[in-house]
């Protein structure tokens, strides 16, 4: 197991704050379960580090732009993380397009997407990093967040590679609509577990990975005037941990039928018996699904597991379709 070293993003550091040993990326990618990705040998080319960006001091401001009494929770964290996780999850391996690279989400049609209704929030936080940064990119600054975020809250420290470059809108060519996740399965709602299956085999993800990613659900929650969708995954929404894998576990999850004294007229999902918790039909599939429930189940008892194999994924989910990332982690 990979050592874990405690890192600071600012003065007031995270408390449970994990390093995740920068082991070469080819090897990390080939480590993966399911084996046989070679994304980082041979879907990108080394491009030298900007010397003018001062990604520490990006991240140093990002985590001092968190915290936000008026926010959801009080911390724009989770919504950042949101943020970086739509604006990777439209790539498609396929036609080879999408992914985090051109930040197309800051132009429709891709900003008026269901599925990124909200992020106009986490946009404007950036635009706040961006002003005080204008030589990086939106596209490595909107991963960078996520990253340090994820950090912030209590998550690994996840190696960060640079090199995303910005469309323009002239040039930005729309992407189909459907690519990310819907809650409950789409096309496949008797068998959600199939629908991400479509969406993450796409991406080139596998079974574990799928299930690593979704450990993300330990952050934020659903807002009906958003989703539809209503509640938290855990009971600390700021911060990153196994607890999503526990409580699925753990609760009891039956369908919602009421909501604040009244009947609940909202979309199919899941709470626990207090109400004040909630799954989503994607989420419940997890431990359904035959193939998937292992892993769940390994998250749940063994948090570093968790942790390694998330950092893996994100990583891999972030850097799918990039071209010209630096040859070294730059943060």
């Amino acid at each position: 197991m990979l050592s874990h070293v405690s890192r600071s993003l600012r003065v007031r550091a995270a408390p449970n704050a994990r390093q995740i040993s920068a082991v070469p990326l080819a090897v990390a990618a080939a480590a993966i379960g399911g084996g046989g990705y070679y994304y980082y040998t041979t879907q990108q080319e080394a491009a030298p580090v900007a010397p003018k960006v001062d990604y520490k001091k990006v991240a140093e401001d990002v985590a001092d732009a968190l915290d936000d009494e008026s926010h959801d929770d009080g911390s724009f964290g989770p919504t950042l993380v949101r943020l970086g996780w739509h604006s990777s999850g439209t790539y498609d391996k396929n036609s080879n397009d999408g992914g985090s690279d051109g930040s197309g989400m800051r132009f429709a049609p891709e900003s008026k997407w269901g599925a990124n209704a909200g992020l106009h929030k986490a946009r404007a936080v950036m635009e706040k990093i961006k002003s005080k940064h204008p030589e990086i990119t939106y596209s490595d600054l909107w991963i960078l967040a996520a990253t340090a975020a994820i950090e912030e809250m209590g998550g690994p420290h996840i190696p960060f590679r640079a090199g995303r470059t910005d469309k323009t809108e002239n040039k930005c060519t729309p992407l189909p609509d459907g690519r990310l996740p819907d809650a409950d399965g789409r096309d496949h709602k008797d068998a959600p577990a199939d629908h991400l299956r479509d969406i993450f085999y796409r991406m080139g993800f596998n079974d574990q990975e799928i299930v690593a990613l979704a450990g993300a659900h330990a952050l934020g929650r659903c807002h009906t005037e958003n989703s539809g969708y209503w509640g938290p995954w855990t009971n600390a929404p700021t911060t990153f941990s196994n607890e999503y894998f526990r409580l699925l576990l753990e609760e009891k999850w039956t369908p919602k039928k009421k909501h604040e004294g009244k009947a609940w007229t909202g979309p199919f999902q899941y709470e626990d018996p207090s109400g004040k918790l909630m799954m989503l039909p994607t989420d419940i599939a997890l431990i359904q699904d035959k193939a998937m429930r292992p892993f769940v189940e390994k998250y749940a008892k063994d948090e570093e597991a968790f942790f390694q194999d998330f950092a893996k994924a994100w990583v891999k989910l972030t850097e799918n379709g990039c071209k010209n990332l630096t040859a070294e982690p730059v943060w």
